[in-house]
């Protein structure tokens, strides 16, 4: 059962224009659902608008990246006792009207990690995806989840997506280890190598609407040859596994 408390997880980064309208998302969407915004370290009014919006909000002293600020929210919802945490991104491109389909498998104990995946198969009559991925983002996108699923033996369509949610398990985990710089795809790694229940689920994604994406075509060929890398590592990694969870 979805307990009476859980966080939302919020990293972002110079988000001003978009963070308070996901936070007011959020808020409307469950009563029970509290939200941390993690302002990584932002020269904007990220964390007075977050804040005024209702959000608690952990700030980093300076811009630290994704993968500090994430792991910086899994923190806190393993201090604070949290049993369940959904993660999305602060530019308001994850709808919170799609969280259900995040939930349900968690509810129904089938997963220990759900990620919302903008390339898993829908039905016929749920109409396509309106958020199209710039081509060469496009293109990390399909060679990663190939290489991923071949690693892990289990198909996945979606290794860069940032829209999650996770149990008590999947929290302690990434609290204690997580991939920086460009973390989503090794997370997945992680996943299987902790032996982590992964599901995905089809969602829609939306337009940015505010900011630009630090993702060029340049950082993109970057992002390819570091992330290859640092999967094959990670494979023959061992991994610390947190107390109390085998």
């Amino acid at each position: 059962m979805i307990p009476e408390r859980y966080v939302a997880i919020v990293p972002a980064h110079n988000e001003e224009g978009a963070v308070g309208g996901v936070v007011a998302e959020l808020k409307a969407f469950d009563p029970r659902l509290d939200v941390v915004v993690i302002d990584d370290g932002s020269t904007d009014s990220t964390a007075s608008v977050a804040a005024a919006a209702g959000a608690f909000v952990v700030t980093l002293p300076f811009n630290l990246g994704i993968g500090a600020a994430v792991q910086t929210g899994f923190k806190f919802a393993l201090e604070q006792g949290y049993e369940l945490a959904v993660r999305l991104d602060g530019d308001g491109q994850h709808d919170p009207s799609e969280l259900p389909k995040l939930l349900a498998p968690l509810d129904r104990d089938e997963a220990d990690i759900v990620v919302g995946s903008r390339f898993a198969p829908v039905p016929a009559d749920a109409g396509g995806n309106e958020h199209r991925p710039a081509l060469a983002r496009r293109v990390g996108i399909v060679f990663f989840a190939r290489l991923v699923s071949f690693l892990t033996h289990q198909r996945v369509t979606d290794t860069t997506s940032g829209f999650q949610a996770l149990n008590a398990r999947g929290i302690a985990i990434f609290a204690a280890d997580y991939p920086h710089d460009y973390p989503e795809v090794e997370a997945t790694v992680m996943v299987y190598k902790h032996r982590l229940r992964l599901v995905e689920v089809p969602v829609r994604m939306r337009e940015r609407e505010h900011g630009e994406s630090s993702i060029t075509a340049l950082r993109s060929v970057y992002y390819v040859l570091k992330v290859t890398l640092a999967l094959l590592v990670g494979m023959v990694r061992r991994y610390s596994i947190p107390e109390g969870n085998p």
